[in-house]
Parts: structure tokens; C-alpha cells; sequence
């Protein structure tokens, strides 16, 4: 059996309309099944998607701090031309211009409606298949320690390996990327973005949570109460979550 992301999960306080800004982002649809919006291709809701990984936007009470989410989504472009269509539309739906120290880089840092950082990528010929999501980017202390979680977790393999960066995909090879970068920072906090893991067909919760705890993940308690998912933190402090198989 096995695990994979079925979706990002961003907390926000008006989670109908930062749904509404993903789909707009993301050329998809917003749903809206319950208390929170899933963001996923036309053509009607489809969960678990057997391919795609969604975004799930999720209502708290909160908005987001000052701090810079340790993880964050870059976006796919095909074109110059599409990247500049893309992120002025998007500043048109609210998105804002934000300066983490990129300073001069070819991409543009961007931060939704209620300040979760993103990423409008240049076009570059390794995100050609991945869908309007290339890559979720993880801040990492050590990307290649992360890495070896990450990959024993999801059975993910790796594409590229250095000290700063660590980049990994499903073995079937579609979806996006998992970047891991190192970074300096240091919070730990509970950010407002996070995956969201569901195991494979047949699978079982329990067991899949087990096995990430002997790799290292710890449980978390952000007072969840008595759920059907189970919150950890992998060996960094990264939130995940593992969900109930439907």
C-alpha cells in the first residue's frame, strides 16, 4: 500500500472567497461540499481525484501572521506571455507583490488575498506536464534528511539531490513536484498551508500512520478533537495530515 498527496490544505478565514482566488489561479473550479472549498478541474467534484492534487481551502477563525509560510505553491506557465497574463490577472482577484529577499529571478512572488505566499513560475520544460501546479516547495533545514522522509513516506522518486534543494514525483511521473529548499528559517509554528495525505486504495489509516512514525513523524495536537484524520509533523516540524479512506 502506500500514501499520496490528495490535497494542499490552506486555512483562511474567508475560505469561500480565497477558493474562489485558487480557482481563478489554477484555471478550475471552486466547490463547495461542506464547510470548506475544494478547488479542482471542471466538470464536476470529483474526491479523491485518482490524478490530481487539489487545493483545499479550509475556515479558521484567524488570519495569517507576519511570518512566511514555510510551504508554498509555484505555479506552471507555458509562455512569458502567459506568466505576465497570469499574475496581472491575478493581482486583478487581490493577489499582491511580495519581497521574501528573491531579489532579481525570473519568477514572480505573489501572495494571495489573505497572504499565503505563492510562486508564478517562467516557463521551463521540467513543469510542461504537471498541471497548473508545478511544484509544492517545502523550507527545509536539510533538504537530502527531508528527503529521505518524504521519499519512504509517498514511495516518491527523487530527480534531482543537492545540499539546497531536493526535487521529487510520484514514480508514475504526473502531478507535481515536491521541492524541498533549504532555508534559514526556523519557525516551527503550525502554518496556514499544508498537504493532506490519503492512502491508496485498499489501504488502511492506522497502519500508514504507524509507518510514518517509525520514519520519524511525530503526532500533533493543534486541539483537532476527535477527527477522522490523523495531524503530524514530520522530523523538520512540518504539518501534514493523514485522511480516513472513503
Amino acid at each position: 500500500m502506500g500514501l499520496r498527496p490528495v490535497h494542499v490544505n490552506i486555512k483562511a478565514v474567508d475560505a469561500a472567497a480565497v477558493g474562489r482566488f485558487w480557482a481563478e489561479a489554477l484555471g478550475w473550479v471552486a466547490y463547495s461540499p461542506g464547510v470548506t472549498t475544494y478547488v479542482g478541474p471542471a466538470g464536476g467534484l470529483v474526491w479523491p481525484d485518482p490524478v490530481v492534487v487539489g487545493v483545499d481551502v479550509v475556515p479558521v477563525p484567524g488570519g495569517k501572521a507576519a511570518v512566511k509560510n514555510r510551504t508554498h505553491l509555484d505555479l506552471a506557465t507555458t509562455s512569458l506571455d502567459h506568466q505576465a497574463e497570469l499574475v496581472a490577472r491575478l493581482k486583478g482577484r487581490g493577489a499582491r507583490a511580495v519581497d521574501i529577499g528573491q531579489g532579481d529571478v525570473p519568477w514572480v512572488v505573489l501572495a494571495d488575498p489573505e497572504g499565503n505566499e505563492f510562486c508564478v513560475l517562467e516557463p521551463r520544460e521540467r513543469y510542461r506536464d504537471t498541471g497548473p501546479i508545478a511544484a509544492v516547495v517545502v523550507d527545509c533545514a536539510e533538504p537530502l534528511a527531508m528527503a529521505r522522509f518524504w521519499g519512504e513516506a509517498l514511495g516518491w522518486t527523487v530527480h534531482r539531490a543537492t545540499e539546497d534543494l531536493v526535487l521529487l514525483r510520484a514514480a508514475n511521473g504526473t502531478g507535481p513536484y515536491m521541492e524541498l529548499f533549504r532555508s534559514s528559517a526556523v519557525d516551527t509554528a503550525p502554518g496556514r498551508v499544508h498537504l493532506d495525505l490519503l492512502p491508496d486504495p485498499g489501504g488502511d489509516q492506522a497502519a500508514e500512520v504507524a509507518r510514518l512514525k517509525a520514519l520519524g513523524a511525530v503526532d500533533l495536537d493543534l486541539g483537532q478533537g476527535d477527527v477522522p484524520w490523523a495531524c503530524l509533523t514530520d522530523p523538520e516540524g512540518h504539518e501534514f495530515c493523514v485522511l480516513a479512506v472513503p
